[in-house]
């Protein structure tokens, strides 16, 4: 039973079964059965394929509203280093850090200054005797669930550390308590500006045992206009950032990479990108390298689905923000070791997508079955019976989803041979 709580969701009055979801999801986990969408939560990734592709807008993301935070005493938000890539011509961060404030957070936490932390962890670790590399960066939640899902061989290869929306977290919540010992724990309310679906099932379901200090996570497109009107300000800014060239560029595909000062890293970018890359690491065919960086978005975070502006406009505009920015304004007080309290104390549990049954005699029989089945079948990959291609109609037929007689081109062919024998 799946306990995985997502946050891309399927709007049934708006889908008219066209199949375009179907043909573009990374992991098979889109049919169309009675004229619509069906989504299969053991399979979703959250990645938000389905959403930038669907023409009728029937997938959304389902993110909170930032009245959710109206329970707290005092509101921190987490802006996204994506973020900055939204704005025109913005050339001093620190507008929108105090267009935050104006909304009414009590501190603002930059995730891009968290990033820069886990940089400098990630390159202590790198030196660590004894780990397996390459290591793969799990700072994509995309990137951690298909992993869980689908390559549970690469479980020693994870990089253990939290990602800087959850680093950021946990430093804001601790500066607040300090700054305010009339506060009490639960009066501290963490808000993160996202721009991607899988960062709100990140929260909303943990990463194996550890759960997020995160209270809420809204998305970029909800809170730009608001936040824009803010922005139109006479007066100069408070001085609040404290992220420098470093913690910014992870808005994009290769900034983490950069980060770790050693060439031997590999970036890739685009869900379909990553799972090769993923198959080739587990296959023991990838090049000798140390480091891997996968966002499953397009150009990084900056291509997440929930942003405003087009990612390749983001990265430009990104590029000329970080020419005023120093190289990196944080860094770790105690040099010789990575604190604990980064690390993550274990990792999900490898729930396999493709299983056919418990029992592993039984599957090797539903799947020598499958295959009976996939020889006697087009293989079009038309979409047409609602899987997306073949091989799927043939799983689905033996899980006892669907019938043979969903298949179009074999029905056709048989009432054609049908009316010839008729003849």
């Amino acid at each position: 039973m799946n306990t995985y709580k997502h946050s891309v969701a399927l709007d049934i009055k708006k889908c008219t079964g066209c199949t375009t979801c179907l043909r573009h999801c990374p992991t098979e986990a889109i049919r169309v059965r009675d004229g619509h969408a069906v989504i299969n939560a053991d399979r979703c990734i959250d990645c938000g394929e389905c959403i930038k592709v669907c023409p009728h807008h029937a997938k959304k993301a389902v993110c909170s509203k930032l009245s959710k935070m109206d329970r707290f005493k005092y509101k921190i938000v987490l802006p996204a280093p994506s973020l900055y890539g939204q704005f025109e011509e913005l050339n001093d961060v620190d507008y929108v850090l105090q267009g935050f404030l104006d909304m009414g957070f009590d501190d603002v936490y930059e995730v891009s200054r968290a990033a820069e932390l886990v940089s400098e962890y990630t390159r202590k670790y790198l030196q660590t005797e004894g780990i397996k590399k390459p290591v793969i960066s799990l700072a994509c939640p995309v990137i951690a669930r298909l992993i869980a899902l689908r390559f549970p061989y690469l479980k020693d290869n994870l990089l253990p550390l939290l990602p800087p929306m959850e680093i950021a977290a946990k430093r804001a919540r601790r500066r607040a308590l300090r700054e305010h010992p009339e506060l009490e724990p639960s009066d501290i309310g963490v808000c993160f500006v996202s721009p991607c679906p899988a960062k709100a099932s990140y929260v909303k379901n943990g990463f194996g045992s550890y759960k997020s200090e995160v209270d809420c996570v809204v998305s970029i497109s909800d809170i730009y206009f608001q936040l824009i009107n803010l922005m139109q300000r006479k007066m100069p800014p408070m001085p609040l950032s404290r992220s420098g060239v470093i913690g910014i560029s992870w808005a994009t595909s290769g900034g983490e990479s950069a980060a770790i000062f050693n060439e031997k890293y590999l970036a890739a970018d685009g869900i379909e990108n990553c799972i090769k890359i993923l198959d080739q690491v587990e296959n023991g065919s990838i090049p000798s390298i140390e480091f891997i960086e996968l966002n499953a978005c397009t150009g990084g975070c900056v291509g997440g689905v929930l942003t405003m502006e087009n990612a390749f406009i983001s990265k430009a505009r990104l590029q000329t923000l970080r020419r005023y920015l120093p190289v990196s304004q944080n860094f770790h007080e105690g040099r010789e070791f990575i604190p604990e309290d980064t690390f993550f104390e274990d990792v999900p549990e490898y729930t396999p997508m493709n299983r056919l049954a418990d029992n592993i005699g039984e599957s090797m029989k539903m799947m020598s079955k499958m295959q009976a089945i996939r020889d006697t079948l087009p293989g079009t990959d038309c979409g047409a019976c609602g899987a997306p291609n073949c091989r799927a109609l043939a799983e689905d037929i033996v899980r006892g989803e669907c019938s043979i007689d969903d298949c179009v081109i074999k029905r056709i062919k048989t009432l054609t041979k049908g009316d010839k024998n008729d003849g």
